[in-house]
């Protein structure tokens, strides 16, 4: 940043006087200090440029050129405007460099004598307006001294701040800018002293709020909720240099992956309980997570061709992704089709030929129609389902409160091990690496015991909405727009298959992938027949085992497991995409 300030120069009148020329050389280390006092260069700027003046009328000498590094640091060489101002001096015969002080210039020894070179080189005299330093051995002596007094500071500052900015996020403390949603602020307590605090802004925070309840039902993708955010008038909090705008696509990634709004400080890797308050529960920012890791396994992208089939289907023949291709007819008329990417990029060898969308988009109905399950199979299933729920019920207890001691000893670990970290027994890396364990294990412990007393009830609940859903999923899918039928078709299906345009097959999600099974259910209409639902071990029952029952966990079958695959987040029409909490 490079400013003139000819009415500051009262020597600039004598140019016919004196043939003295001098630079002269401002730096403050943070934007802070720019901009401090809701001025464009703060307090400190202003008060060097005035002793510079005045050394500059000391020695005769007039101020032809002034350079301004707004916010960067000494330890720094590379900064732009004492760059601009040794080419300067190259190219221009002046006499002196003036600055306030040594530590202006450099703070370490080796840029110190590298910029004081290159100044003699010039032929430029260096001038400190507020210490004794000239050429003479005393004064070069003082040089070398306040050179590597000022190397000292800066990185015995650059170690105490280090270790304040540690010890503030041990404690709970927000270093730095508060992300969005949130304001820096400060108080003063009942003794006058000030202190600094983070507290959710009351224009933002509710927004913010909402952006992660919204986001955790899976209705949105980041592209769709940063429109919405818009439309609602979310915007970044305005700054001295930046006014506030609409976020980018990035910042609402990096928001929602941001573990701060749910009450954690993250420094250097570690995790600590933040003093700040939580704009999110725990909950709803692990089905963030979930939402966020489900849609990019999906792969789904906005691109130019939009369709709501796509991410859902796949090639038959070898397995790829369909893609959405237009093509123009001589008359100018545009026909959409799905097209292999395997076979459009040539990764296989695949010969699938493309397929006209209407008449994949009827396939997907008709398949629909073929495993929509009957009343009297959906009774069969229910009763069979819920006697293995009553059995698995009375073990539940006892589960809980295993893991209730587990979680205990977890605790009491992770305070021993701050302790030890305290106590410099326990490296950083260490302590992070076993926090992340710890915290891991803690969110899967605690997310099964708070299902609690109500757990049965729920997973009751939850097996009603997906046999409802099951038992009429033809009809739902045919009487909702398309935004939503994407959404059917990712809570239905892990993948849709179609070998040719009217031959689709699909390979069921959980827990669909139980009720759609043929073998489960011609098991539970024998069951029914036969009266026997005393005996409902999953072993016995065939195509239905633990695994599909628990999932990816690899317990031993619990309600806790059986709920998680039977808990529905909320749809317009009904509950569709399966969240659970993944097992560390």
């Amino acid at each position: 940043m490079t400013a003139t300030h000819a009415s500051d120069h009262p020597s600039l009148d004598r140019v016919g006087e004196t043939t003295t020329l001098a630079v002269s050389y401002l730096r403050v280390s943070t934007k802070e200090q720019a901009s401090k006092g809701g001025r464009d260069e703060g307090f400190s700027i202003p008060a060097q440029r005035e002793a510079n003046l005045r050394k500059a009328r000391d020695l005769n000498a007039i101020i032809v050129e002034e350079f301004v590094d707004a916010g960067e640091s000494a330890r720094k060489a590379d900064r732009p405007e004492l760059m601009r101002m040794i080419e300067y001096i190259k190219a221009h015969q002046v006499a002196y460099c003036i600055v306030h002080k040594v530590d202006r210039l450099a703070r370490n020894r080796s840029d110190d004598v590298a910029i004081h070179l290159a100044l003699q080189e010039a032929g430029v005299l260096l001038v400190s307006a507020t210490e004794n330093i000239d050429e003479t051995p005393s004064g070069m002596l003082l040089h070398g001294i306040m050179s590597s007094i000022a190397e000292f500071y800066s990185r015995n500052l650059a170690n105490e701040v280090s270790k304040g900015m540690s010890q503030k996020a041990v404690t709970g403390g927000t270093n730095g800018r508060a992300p969005i949603g949130y304001l820096n602020t400060t108080i003063r307590d009942e003794l006058g002293r000030e202190r600094r605090i983070v507290e959710p802004d009351p224009d933002r925070a509710a927004l913010v709020k909402w952006a992660f309840e919204a986001y955790a039902t899976g209705n949105y993708s980041t592209g769709t909720l940063r429109d919405e955010l818009i439309d609602r008038g979310l915007t970044t909090a305005p700054t001295p240099k930046r006014p506030s705008k609409a976020l980018g696509l990035s910042t609402i990634q990096k928001m929602l992956a941001n573990p701060y709004y749910k009450g954690n400080v993250v420094f250097r890797g570690a995790t600590y309980d933040g003093l700040h308050e939580p704009l999110v529960s725990p909950e709803i920012w692990y089905r963030v997570q979930t939402v966020l890791h489900a849609k990019q396994t999906s792969g789904e992208k906005t691109q130019s061709h939009e369709h709501y089939l796509k991410g859902s289907v796949f090639c038959g023949q070898c397995g790829s992704r369909l893609i959405v291709t237009k093509a123009r007819s001589r008359r100018g008329m545009i026909y959409p089709y799905f097209i292999c990417a395997g076979r459009h990029s040539k990764r296989t060898n695949c010969e699938q030929k493309s397929m006209f969308i209407p008449d994949v988009e009827r396939a997907v109905e008709d398949y629909y129609r073929r495993v929509q399950i009957p009343e009297p199979v959906i009774t069969a299933l229910r009763e069979l389902i819920t006697a293995e729920f009553d059995r698995l019920s009375a073990t539940s207890k006892q589960e809980r409160q295993a893991y209730q001691r587990e979680r205990d000893d977890l605790l009491d670990e992770r305070t021993k091990l701050l302790q030890a970290h305290y106590a410099g027994a326990v490296p950083l890396d260490l302590l992070k690496t076993e926090q992340d364990r710890i915290s891991k294990r803690i969110a899967f412990l605690e997310a099964q015991i708070e299902a609690g007393a109500t757990e049965y009830e729920q997973a009751q609940a939850h097996l009603d909405d997906c046999l409802a859903l099951a038992k009429d999923c033809h009809a739902i899918y045919t009487s909702i727009d398309d935004s939503l039928r994407r959404i059917a078709n990712q809570a239905f299906f892990d993948k849709l298959y179609v070998a040719e345009a009217d031959v689709v097959n699909g390979e069921p999600g959980v827990p669909f992938n139980i009720m759609f099974n043929p073998e489960v259910q011609a098991t539970a209409l024998r069951r029914q027949a036969d009266g026997d639902l005393s005996r409902t071990q999953t072993e016995d029952v065939g195509g239905l085992n633990n695994n599909d029952l628990v999932g990816p966990e690899g317990l031993e079958p619990s309600t806790c497991g059986l709920t998680s695959h039977f808990d529905f987040r909320r749809r317009p029409f009904g509950a569709f995409v399966v969240w659970t909490v993944p097992s560390p």
